[in-house]
Parts: C-alpha cells; sequence; structure tokens
C-alpha cells in the first residue's frame, strides 16, 4: 500500500482494495469472459445495452425499478464515485461520509479540490452516520462557508462488516434530505449478509428514490476484483436525467469504459443465472463461517470487533491492548499496520486508511487471507461441510488467534499480582 511520505505518516490518499474472496473464478464466468475475448471493439462510454439491461434486471429484482437510461456502468465504482462526486459537487459543494469509510470514497473528492467532512457512526453499527451528528456537522459547515451537498453511504459497510437497522437509515436519511443533501449508496455489500433472513438491509433508494443514486461494485459478490466493472443508479425524473447526462460527461473525458470481455462476464454475473447465483451464496457462508471464527479470536484476545454481519472482514480496535502494544513500539494506526502485517504474514490496513484518527488503533481483517494459498486448497473450502476444521484453513486461525492471545499473554504477565 502506498504511502505520501518516507515515514508513511502523512495524509493517506491511496487506500487498500477491496477485501476479495480468495477464490478461484467460478468457471462459467471465465468461459463468458474468454468467449468475449476476440472482441476488438470498444464499449460504449457509461456501458453496452446488454450489460445496462442486465443491471436493471438485478435491481428489479431487489426491488428498485429502473430503467437503462438511469443506468451508468463503469471500470469499478472509484471511476463512477469520482464521476458522480464531480457531477454534484465538483463545482464548489462539500462531500459528507461517515468515520470510518470506505478508503476508495475520500479521495476521488480530494482529487476533485472537494472538502471532505467526516461524520461520526452510532456504537450499533457503521456506514452510516449518526443523525444528529449530521446535522451537527452541516450546520457547522455551512456556519465556516461551506456547501454540504453530497452525502456518501453504505448500509452493508466497509470497513466495519455491519449492517445499519433500517430505524437508523430512516433518521438520517430524514436529516439528510431535510438539509438538502444528495445522497450516493455504496451497495456493494448487499449481496454478502452472513444471516439474509436474520439481518434487514434496506436500501436509502427505497425510501427516497429521487434523491438517492445507488453505486455497487460488482466485485463485492459476482467479479473477481481484477475484472472492474461497476453499475450506478441515477435517481428517476429530470434532475436525474440531468445527473445521468453530466456522469456520462466526466466518464467520456476520462475515457472511463469497461472492457468488452469484462462487459459481457459482468452482464452474465448480473442476470444471475444459477452457477453464479449459487457461488455467492457458497462463498457467503464460507465467510461468514471464517469471519465469525476470526472474531471470536479477535475478541478473546482483548480487543474490541463488532460482530461481522456482511462482507469478507472484520474491523477491530486494539486500543485496550494498547498498554502492551506501544511497549513493543506501537502507538498509532500506521504502526499497527505495520506490525500487524508483519506478524500475521497478510495485509492489515490500520483504521486511518478509512478515515479514523492516526492515534486509534483500529485494523481491517480480511478473511480471503485465511483461506489457503492454492486453488485447490480455496476450492476446497468451498466444498467442505466442515471448512474451519480443514488443516490450512485451522492452521491459519490458529496463527491469527496465537498472534493476538501473544499481545493479551504478555500484557497479563507484566500485571502485578494481586
Amino acid at each position: 500500500m502506498r504511502r505520501t511520505d518516507p515515514e508513511g505518516h502523512g495524509p493517506v490518499r491511496y487506500g487498500p482494495p477491496l477485501p476479495g474472496d480468495g477464490l478461484p473464478v467460478l468457471p462459467e464466468l471465465a468461459a463468458a469472459l474468454a468467449a468475449a475475448a476476440s472482441r476488438a471493439e470498444a464499449q460504449p462510454v457509461g456501458g453496452s445495452p446488454a450489460l445496462l439491461e442486465a443491471a436493471c434486471g438485478y435491481w428489479t429484482r431487489r426491488g428498485l425499478s429502473c430503467v437503462p437510461d438511469r443506468v451508468i456502468a463503469g471500470p469499478g465504482a472509484p471511476a463512477l464515485l469520482l464521476a458522480v462526486t464531480a457531477a454534484l459537487a465538483g463545482d464548489g459543494g462539500d462531500v459528507l461520509v461517515p468515520r470510518p469509510c470506505a478508503a476508495w470514497w475520500a479521495p476521488y473528492a480530494r482529487l476533485l479540490g472537494r472538502p471532505v467532512f467526516h461524520v461520526p457512526t452510532p456504537a450499533e453499527s457503521g456506514g452510516v452516520p449518526d443523525p444528529y451528528a449530521l446535522l451537527e456537522t452541516v450546520r457547522r459547515v455551512r456556519a465556516e462557508g461551506g456547501e454540504p451537498r453530497l452525502l456518501v453511504l453504505s448500509v452493508a459497510d466497509d470497513p466495519t462488516a455491519t449492517v445499519a437497522p433500517p430505524e437508523l437509515l430512516h433518521e438520517t436519511v430524514e436529516a439528510a434530505v431535510a438539509e438538502g443533501l444528495h445522497l450516493v449508496s455504496d451497495e456493494t455489500w448487499r449481496d454478502t449478509l452472513h444471516d439474509p433472513h436474520g439481518t434487514v438491509l434496506l436500501s436509502p433508494a427505497e425510501m427516497l428514490p429521487d434523491r438517492v443514486t445507488v453505486v455497487s461494485d460488482l466485485a463485492g459478490a459476482l467479479l473477481p476484483p481484477g475484472w472492474p466493472a461497476a453499475v450506478a443508479r441515477v435517481p428517476p425524473g429530470a434532475a436525474g436525467e440531468r445527473l445521468h447526462a453530466r456522469v456520462l460527461d466526466v466518464l467520456t473525458a476520462l475515457d472511463a469504459r469497461v472492457a468488452a470481455p469484462v462487459s459481457v462476464a459482468a452482464g452474465y454475473a448480473l442476470d444471475e443465472p444459477a452457477p453464479v447465483a449459487e457461488r455467492r451464496e457458497a462463498a457467503v457462508r464460507l465467510h461468514a463461517r471464517v469471519a465469525a471464527a476470526a472474531h471470536a479470536a479477535v475478541v478473546a484476545a482483548g480487543a474490541l470487533a463488532r460482530p461481522p454481519q456482511a462482507g469478507r472482514h472484520l474491523y477491530a480496535d486494539l486500543a485496550p491492548l494498547g498498554e502492551e502494544l506501544g511497549r513493543r513500539g506501537v502507538t498509532d494506526a500506521q504502526e499497527l499496520e505495520d506490525f500487524l502485517t508483519a506478524r500475521l504474514g497478510m495485509p492489515a490496513p490500520g483504521g486511518h486508511r478509512f478515515g479514523d484518527g492516526l492515534g486509534e488503533l483500529r485494523v481491517r481483517l480480511a478473511t480471503g487471507q485465511l483461506l489457503g494459498g492454492t486453488d485447490e486448497e480455496r476450492t476446497e473450502c468451498l466444498t467442505s461441510p466442515s471448512p474451519l476444521e480443514l488443516p490450512h484453513v485451522h492452521r491459519a486461525l490458529v496463527s491469527l488467534r496465537s498472534a493476538f492471545d501473544g499481545l493479551r499473554d504478555d500484557a497479563q504477565r507484566r500485571e502485578p499480582p494481586r
């Protein structure tokens, strides 16, 4: 991960990628891409008609009706968010995001020269700002001469792996609308709920379709991360038509197109045929089990972490182990990132990558790194009825537990006898 000065403690402009699923590419998906590999023509900016139709079907099945001329495709969600931000706030508006938030949200506003204001999230979940903190932030920004115009949020969240409850979302959306904000809902992880029957996920676009743009990176649940493709759904009506045109202008200026083979594979995945749906469900079950085991290991060692509810990651706060970490020279999130990356043998991006303060000892851990080192081992994880008992997964979890238990045990040994 890139740093912006030799010490690595300066402003962080380039964050870690989305947590990958660690699994081999689905054969049917690879076949769809390979069948289009000989296509030499460039795809239209904004997506081919077939890809846009597939995206409409995907959202319609989730209760979000749409038409192709209100859908835009791009080479990954960052390109789409950049275009949407430029269209909505590039001429002087300010951008609000939760704290913490996905690592790739803020850099694109800053690239456009727009201020980014972080709003605290409530204790129970991340991704959606506390409504009262949102109102206070908006009023403070306006009092300082700013113009809050755009709020980016995520109901199924990276980095916290939590799902915001509908009642919180209602309050936050009502507060945002009352202040005249346009909402961008990042729904990359909506199809990765660990307990889809016990967790209620509500899209802000279901509540307020005229003021919400939905963005989804297909690397969340449908495509490998190395095949960049994302789709956005803009609101209906005249305002949505203008936004659609402005976003296409930005994408055209960037020549940001989805490659033809990836476009075909994305359309196939968005249609959700049986092989895609079955692989997604199996992958979600697998990562839910591994995430629960990793969460138990982290909490048992004395760290804090919300139980993961979605995605392929968890977010841990090592503040209770801060004294022991300090003895090892770890006093901030950058040092924690370096320390745990070396100790675990896997990337462990610090919370400063996600908008938390450098002094907060927080870290995101991805579960894809715990599934083995070969395609054969990872495939075995998918098909095993007890993946946590597979030798390579068991070893990875033991290593994780040992790394965190070592911090706890060292701290306990230094406690004075009672």
